[in-house]
């Protein structure tokens, strides 16, 4: 039994043996593994923080140009408008009248002329008597014309689909030529006007400017973008600060309004200039002109690049690159001096960032 048991376990084991023959799946050796590194620009950045005010990109005071007694004033503070809406009117009695005299007058200067034309070709008046009536009847058409102006100036329409901010009068007084009667907002962008000192007016330039956004105290998770609009010329007296405005684009959501105030975040790149690239030495291989350059992969076809660098002197962060890499590229971080071109390489962990 010991001889039958033993001749049994050789068997199932030889027979193990030769059940699964398939080879082990081949490894490219063409491709070598290398640990990458992931190029970042770390140039420095400053943040500065103002308090800002928010203003209507147009805002207009409408007046009329004829004086009279207020008869419609159908606006209300706090309303929007359409552009050509109603905002105010006068009493048009008088203009009304003003224009079918001035329409009478015409039509006499007209029938004078005519008949004074007439007389002429008779030769039984003098041409200078004709002339006459030709300038009394274009007189007659000017007063016309300015009789129907005044009438149409009895009323303002909104020039702009517009946010009524004030009504400086109430209904059916007696205005004035001029006399302010409505003010009138554009608020389809905004202005947020912040002061800024008069060193970073003078250093800083709209190339440098990173994110420039603003923020609400009672919205304190949402971020509004902004745009530099203008500068004002003309430092204030007593700060010495620049009065900087910025478009905001109106919210749907919000009720943003003019008076509000807000923090305004500007964050830009430092103001000297300094390398903002910093590689390890190890991914640098000096050539035989005193140069150096780096292996960049392309993870798509994971080959390598070849590229010359300019480099500075070593500083404690690592070599500076001046000129020759991007940022989000990745090089090789190791070994880069016994790479040839043509090579593949597959990546070796997570690519290292900037030292």
């Amino acid at each position: 039994m010991k001889v039958y048991a033993a001749a049994l376990g050789f068997c199932c084991a030889l027979l193990s043996g030769c059940a699964d023959r398939t080879p082990p799946e081949s490894v490219d050796q063409s491709i070598r593994p290398a640990r990458l590194f992931e190029v970042r620009d770390a140039r420095e950045t400053q943040q500065y923080e103002f308090v800002g005010r928010v203003e209507a990109a147009q805002s207009i005071d409408v007046s009329f140009e004829v004086a009279g007694p207020l008869r419609q004033l159908p606006v209300l503070e706090g309303q929007s408008i359409a552009s050509g809406s109603l905002v105010a009117a006068l009493d048009t009695t008088d203009f009304e009248l003003a224009v079918r005299e001035a329409r009478v007058q015409l039509q006499l200067a007209r029938q004078d002329l005519e008949r004074k034309q007439q007389m002429l070709r008779q030769r039984g008046i003098a041409k200078s008597l004709v002339d006459d009536a030709r300038s009394v009847f274009e007189l007659q058409k000017v007063r016309l014309e300015k009789a129907e102006e005044s009438l149409r100036d009895a009323q303002i329409l909104a020039p702009f689909d517009a946010y009524v901010a004030r009504r400086y009068v109430d209904n059916f007084v007696n205005v004035s030529v001029n006399q302010k009667i409505v003010r009138l907002n554009d608020l389809h962008r905004l202005l947020v006007v912040a002061s800024v000192p008069e060193a970073l007016a003078a250093t800083g330039n709209q190339e440098q400017v990173l994110d420039m956004y603003a923020v609400f105290d009672f919205l304190p998770d949402e971020r509004f973008t902004l745009t530099l609009h203008e500068i004002r010329g003309e430092a204030d007296t007593v700060a010495q600060t620049y009065e900087t405005a910025m478009i905001m684009e109106r919210p749907s959501q919000w009720n943003i309004l003019p008076g509000m105030t807000a923090s305004v975040i500007v964050e830009m790149q430092a103001l000297h200039e300094a390398p903002s690239v910093f590689l390890p030495p190890s991914t640098l291989v000096g050539d035989a002109q005193g140069g150096f350059h780096v292996w960049v992969f392309d993870a798509d076809t994971q080959g390598l690049e070849r590229r010359r660098v300019l480099v500075g002197a070593p500083q404690a962060r690592g070599v500076p690159v001046l000129a020759g890499v991007r940022d989000g590229e990745m090089i090789v971080a190791t070994g880069a001096s016994q790479l040839q071109e043509g090579m593949r390489v597959r990546p070796l962990g997570e690519p290292v960032g900037q030292p």
